[in-house]
């Protein structure tokens, strides 16, 4: 019987380790049964990872009727969202990356191995942002979405905030 807990425990750890950040949504799943990637966690290192040249533009239609506009990667395959900005060391004022997933459904993200403090939007099939929530770098809790999202949008955490975006604004998704 020990021996079974001692497999299960090791095969449990396994994976986790394996999902990484993305999580639920991002940089790495955690282990939960949507097809999700958080993006954060602890590292030893304290890697700079360069952003991609290439990026697109989310534009949000605030409630105050402003626009506010952040230039982002695009996450859209399984590989890129497990990894999210895991070990990045810094994010441009005006950057994020844009998790996009085939379906609506609840997502969940987490911090694994991501070192620096994010905002993340989840948002829904029709653009309209149904959640925003503020993550801690190297965080292992997971951060449920309110509401059912088929995108997620990380950024410099306080990045929403000190723009006036909220729940209910509308994206305008380069996808």
């Amino acid at each position: 019987m020990r021996i079974k807990v001692l497999v299960a425990t090791l095969m449990f750890t396994a994976l986790i380790l394996i999902t990484g950040c993305g999580g639920s949504e991002k940089g790495g799943a955690p282990p939960d049964e949507s097809s999700e990637t958080p993006s954060e966690g602890a590292s030893a290192q304290t890697t700079s990872v360069a952003v991609p040249d290439e990026t697109a533009i989310v534009g949000i239609n605030t409630a105050r009727g402003e626009r506010v506009e952040v230039r982002v990667e695009i996450a859209d395959e399984e590989a890129e969202q497990e990894r999210g900005l895991m070990e990045r060391t810094a994010l441009a004022e005006d950057a994020g990356m844009l998790f996009v997933f085939e379906d609506e459904q609840p997502r969940s993200f987490w911090m694994l191995d991501t070192l620096i403090p994010l905002s993340i939007a989840y948002i829904d099939g029709d653009g309209r942002i149904v959640d925003i929530q503020d993550m801690q770098p190297l965080d292992r809790t997971l951060h449920p979405s309110a509401a059912p999202a088929q995108y997620a949008l990380e950024v410099n955490q306080g990045f929403f905030e000190k723009r006036g975006v909220q729940v209910g604004d509308e994206a305008d998704l380069p996808v």
